[in-house]
């Protein structure tokens, strides 16, 4: 059959060539011993290096994904294995190969003090490249969080003394039962900061031999910021998010040096970039920040 691919139009090498949207079952690790299918975004490209063909040869590509991401679960040496694949696919048009998969990884979790669970779903990509360097393995996640403006938390505190002293002057004698009563009021906690659902979007290149470690890098981030968003939550959940929200005030410049600092002295990262969003309930704009391991994004 005739193949026009091979019949040159307009010569020049192009960077990447492929295809992006492809739906591809996944076997990702669950983070319990087990491993979990999601349905993955895949994106698939070589470039081209032959000024004298007309184009790659896609089907190639999307055979090879049906192949192999189906049959074992995601790793730098399947990852590899796919890439070094693509390339012999087309060992006389290309160098490079490229693979991007988007998805969602679900992990559960226990509410703060109460026994139930429920499931939380993180946007993660994947993005790896091999060429003559070898393999780059890129990934990023998007996690939920909440942030207390410090600034509103102290303007808060301001307040309340104010009413406490207009509420038990100096002159009259302090009862702690009064003191107690009055400070379970409406009346007593008279202001209170402003909090906001946040993101965080955390992206690292894997140093070499470094494993691919999800849901581990899903964790740090949590833990590191300390007011991940709940799930299953009772009376009890609700109050100890409070609390950790109180313990955790933080604009966006802080969650960002937070995450930058643990992300720091991990020695499986061998770069990363940060970016912060607090989607502001004061304000109809959002507070951004960006940090990087370099310093400069």
């Amino acid at each position: 059959m005739p193949d026009v691919a091979v019949q040159p139009l307009l010569g020049g090498r192009l960077d990447w060539v492929g295809m992006e949207g492809i739906d591809a079952p996944l076997h990702i690790d669950a983070g319990n011993g087990s491993t979990q299918q999601v349905t993955a975004h895949v994106g698939a490209f070589v470039n081209l290096t032959r000024t004298d063909r007309r184009g790659i040869h896609m089907s190639r590509l999307y055979l090879l994904i049906d192949e192999h991401l189906g049959t074992s679960t995601l790793s730098p040496f399947t990852l590899e294995r796919l890439l070094r694949a693509f390339l012999q696919s087309h060992h006389d048009l290309a160098d490079r190969a490229r693979l991007r998969l988007r998805f969602e990884q679900r992990v559960l979790r226990k509410a703060l003090r109460s026994d139930h669970y429920g499931w939380r779903s993180y946007p993660v990509t994947v993005d790896a490249t091999l060429g003559h360097h070898g393999i780059d393995i890129t990934l990023s996640a998007d996690v939920t969080y909440s942030s207390t403006c410090p600034a509103s938390a102290a303007l808060s505190r301001q307040l309340i003394q104010e009413r406490f002293a207009s509420d038990f002057p100096n002159a009259a004698p302090l009862h702690h039962a009064d003191v107690l009563a009055w400070l379970g009021t409406e009346q007593g906690i008279v202001a209170t900061p402003h909090a906001q659902r946040s993101i965080a979007q955390v992206s690292v290149r894997l140093a070499h031999d470094a494993p691919l470690d999800i849901i581990g890098l899903i964790d740090r981030v949590e833990t590191t910021l300390g007011t991940p968003v709940q799930t299953a939550v009772k009376r009890e959940d609700e109050q100890a998010f409070a609390l950790a929200n109180g313990a955790n005030l933080m604009f966006c410049e802080d969650a960002a040096r937070r995450i930058q600092r643990a992300l720091d002295a991990d020695e499986h990262f061998a770069d990363f970039q940060v970016r912060v969003e607090h989607q502001e309930s004061l304000h109809a704009h959002d507070a951004v920040a960006w940090a990087s391991k370099h310093g400069a994004v």
